[in-house]
């Protein structure tokens, strides 16, 4: 059975950290809380410690001096504060790693053609994670110009400085998933390194999450912004800019649910796939 606990940030502040409900491993996370008369998508994070401004702050004559020369090119910086209510519940992944790991890399128009081999167009949104899931980078006004380098080639997308940008998931499957998501090497719960041990965001089956911003409490988050290099989170915060330009995606199935039995269509496609191309009438 699920349990939900709402947290005030009272209580955060108390136990120095977000916490699981759960005492199971890698058990439990926070959902946000349901927008008044909406059925908005569910999600969910635990174990992550605060990245408010005062950390901002606090690191931020250090790194300055400590910073190496400017870079060029965008990276992620501290946004204005948004309200991004979250609340616990239960969930046990499958396995300690994901089902399927992605990345994005980002940069400004310039910036990409310098870092990209003979990159195309293509659609802001793409599978990962074996199709269980797909996802993008959005702006303000819809989702950002993306391209693909030939081949196997990296996934980009173009940006613009000072403006801000979001992590758009869909969950494709019928059964929820928990998503970790990084920025800049940095996790969006906490702020500090990104690992696959730290817990994440559930989607609950055919939702969609909207990941906006680093985590600042139970309550709000702080947005994600094109800066300069030296002016990133990652600069202040930690004094390290070695992985700016990054988004990445770490994908969880829960235990005892097998997400591939709920999706129909992907089955009967690798039901039907041909060994041989079928010849020319």
């Amino acid at each position: 059975m699920k349990r939900r606990l709402i947290l005030t940030l009272t209580g955060i502040l108390a136990l120095g950290g977000l916490f699981s409900c759960s005492t199971q491993p890698g058990g439990g996370g926070y959902q946000p809380a349901p927008a008044r008369n909406s059925e908005a998508a569910k999600a969910a994070a635990n174990n992550g410690l605060r990245s408010g401004d005062s950390e901002v702050a606090g690191a931020k004559i250090d790194s300055m001096l400590s910073t190496p020369a400017e870079r060029p090119g965008l990276a992620t910086g501290w946004g204005h504060e948004k309200s991004s209510p979250v609340y616990t519940e239960s969930f046990v992944r499958a396995a300690s790693k994901p089902a399927g790991v992605d990345a994005i890399y980002y940069n400004n128009p310039a910036g990409i053609q310098a870092m990209a081999q003979a990159p195309a167009r293509v659609g802001g949104m793409q599978e990962a994670a074996g199709g269980l899931v797909e996802w993008g980078i959005k702006g303000r006004s819809g989702m950002l110009t993306a391209y693909k380098e030939w081949g196997a080639g990296r996934r980009l997308v173009a940006g613009a400085a000072d403006s801000t940008y979001s992590i758009l998931i869909k969950n494709r499957s019928r059964s929820t998933l928990e998503v970790v998501a990084s920025v800049d090497g940095l996790d969006v719960m906490d702020g500090a390194a990104a690992a696959y041990g730290k817990r994440g965001y559930l989607i609950a089956a055919g939702e969609t999450l909207d990941i906006d911003g680093f985590r600042t409490s139970t309550r709000s988050v702080a947005a994600f912004k094109f800066s300069s290099v030296a002016s990133s989170y990652a600069a202040l915060r930690h004094g390290d800019t070695r992985n700016v330009g990054v988004i990445g995606l770490a994908v969880f199935t829960q235990k005892g649910v097998n997400p591939w039995t709920w999706m129909p269509d992907e089955v009967n496609r690798r039901n039907s796939a041909q060994p041989f191309a079928t010849p020319p009438r």
